[in-house]
């Protein structure tokens, strides 16, 4: 049942992604940026493995995987693409202020937030779970009564709090602290989004995630509202549609060691 309403939710989220509005006659956007010869996005650089710099300073991760391939199928070349590093409080703003074009990084789809821009279907489900490198816990039902460890004033408790209800919540300032923790076997898991803790367990072969996600939050491109961005929209959503059913994201997604994205998944 709660699989059932989280499916729900998701369709109910983007169905007002999913029926594409009617083009007007002056939306240029789309041409402009064809003329213009490149696409400009804002992406991250310090998330591990969805965009950051590798040793050499360049950006890499599955976020900069998709900006490059829609400047392919929107321009003809993978090249044809401006990254622009944001933090977390501009990413809405470079999209609002028409500094770039759309952004993808890490940006979760919400109903307040859908007010202000538009979101393309979702490239990735990010969602809570938990790591650990305690070999007697299998499943989130093996912490009842062991100590988990959250952010601090993160949504994640709430979450915790409800599925492991027994658990000994921990908080901690920072994910640095956290890591800390399970090194000193203060806490037996952590808890955050899927999209960090796989970062982790890809450089640190001690830590495993658990397989059951506590929450599905869809990850989208941010694009500007108004029917001049429409088409834009329009092109975006169906490249990732084609991503999907081709397995190119798929794939994307199991080279940069995240988990599987589907919501299919509980």
């Amino acid at each position: 049942m709660r699989l059932f309403r989280r499916l729900i939710v998701i369709i109910l989220t983007f169905s007002f992604c999913l029926f594409p509005l009617v083009a007007a006659s002056d939306a240029t956007e789309l041409r402009e940026i064809q003329q213009r010869g490149y696409l400009t996005v804002a992406v991250k650089d310090n998330i591990y493995p969805l965009g950051f710099r590798d040793a050499e300073g360049k950006l890499q991760g599955l976020e900069i995987d998709l900006a490059k391939r829609l400047a392919k199928d929107l321009l003809g070349d993978s090249q044809a693409v401006k990254l622009r590093a944001v933090n977390n409080r501009d990413r809405m703003a470079e999209v609002l202020d028409n500094r770039v074009d759309i952004a993808i990084a890490r940006f979760t789809a919400t109903a307040s937030r859908a007010r202000l821009v538009n979101f393309s279907i979702p490239y990735y489900l990010d969602g809570t779970v938990l790591v650990t490198k305690n070999t007697s816990v299998d499943d989130f039902g093996d912490l009842k009564k062991l100590k988990v460890g959250v952010l601090k004033g993160s949504s994640t408790i709430s979450y915790i709090e409800y599925f492991i209800p027994s658990a000994e919540l921990v908080g901690v300032d920072s994910y640095l602290t956290a890591q800390q923790s399970l090194e000193e076997n203060k806490i037996d898991a952590f808890a955050a989004d899927a999209t960090v803790l796989s970062g982790w367990v890809r450089q640190y072969p001690q830590y495993r995630l658990l397989e059951t996600r506590l929450s599905t939050e869809p990850l989208c491109v941010i694009i500007p509202k108004g029917l001049k961005h429409d088409p834009l929209r329009r092109k975006i959503d169906q490249a990732i549609a084609l991503y999907l059913e081709q397995g190119w994201l798929q794939e994307r997604i199991k080279f940069w060691g995240l988990p599987p994205s589907s919501i299919l998944e509980s």
